[in-house]
């Protein structure tokens, strides 16, 4: 998969509204070099597009439903009319049905910040299926060099046997607690793009998670300042300076660092089973690097 930065929709503008489209679908990702995960996705693909917005925009998004049951998408964290929330069975928001489309049409009114958008009909089964991706808001002279959006995921693979990776298609199985697959963006490293920068950038790392557990995310070499939680910008006094961060699941977080000290660079979740791959020896999973060129 990608950084976060390849794999943005802008919309298309008609009539004063931007429109996008998403497809939620059965997805074969492959998350390593030879190992496929049979899950559901958006648009082809685990995590789903990165849709961005500017404050003020007038959004439709419309849905189609090719799963084999009913889904909704919840747009994570944004302030909008409760019919097009999401929320199946809470709120008035429509289920889509296999075969059927929904437009999601609503003003986006928050600040700018990380936001996510998932199923919320069958949650349980659907997002530890896939469905997820990423909305962010940003202004539109943002001055930053790099903008990177990072959805971090588990899956349980059915039918591979614990401490070995093997090459094939498996199935995920929802139910299961036993993750042996810890994803960045739909991908276990070695297998995860870097975070390309180079010396004197300003990046924005943004980082989500939609799965089951906490992970604390830690990056070497530098120190970077939390801009943003919950896609609220946080107040000067509470812009602290950080190496590590956790995030439970549905929890955003947008942080700046500052590429004062060239290298290739580690950043990981640091819960050790979460650097692995299925139980192999040897780093996997959440990890990957800040490279400088």
């Amino acid at each position: 998969m990608t950084t976060g930065e390849e794999n943005q929709l802008f919309g298309v503008k008609k009539n004063g509204r931007k429109h996008f489209e998403l497809i939620a679908e059965p997805v074969q990702q492959e998350i390593l070099e030879g190992v496929f995960i049979e899950g559901w996705g958006y648009n082809g693909s685990i995590l789903g597009p990165t849709l961005v917005v500017n404050p003020g925009d007038e959004v439709n998004i419309r849905v189609y439903n090719n799963l084999p049951e009913s889904t909704s998408v919840h747009w994570h964290g944004l302030d909008i009319p409760e019919k097009v929330d999401g929320g199946i069975s809470v709120q008035p928001s429509p289920p889509i049905e296999p075969g059927d489309y929904y437009d999601y049409q609503f003003t986006i009114i928050n600040a700018p910040g990380a936001h996510l958008y998932h199923t919320h009909y069958n949650s349980m089964k659907q997002q530890m299926m896939g469905l997820a991706g990423g909305l962010i808001i940003k202004e539109e002279n943002d001055p930053i060099d790099h903008d990177y959006f990072l959805l971090l995921q588990e899956f349980a693979l059915k039918d591979v046997e614990h401490g070995s990776v093997e090459k094939g298609s498996f199935q995920v199985d929802p139910h299961s607690h036993a993750f042996n697959y810890f994803t960045i963006n739909g991908r276990c490293f070695p297998d995860i793009p870097s975070l390309e920068t180079t010396k004197g950038d300003t990046v924005r790392i943004r980082l989500a998670s939609i799965g089951h557990s906490p992970h604390p995310m830690h990056l070497h070499g530098h120190q970077f300042e939390i801009e943003n939680q919950g896609g609220n910008p946080l107040p000067e006094a509470m812009k602290m300076q950080r190496n590590s961060i956790t995030l439970s699941p549905g929890e955003t977080f947008d942080v700046l660092v500052k590429t004062n000290n060239p290298g290739n660079w580690p950043l990981h979740c640091h819960t050790p089973h979460h650097m692995a791959n299925n139980g192999t020896e040897g780093h996997g999973g959440m990890m990957m690097s800040l490279n400088y060129k």
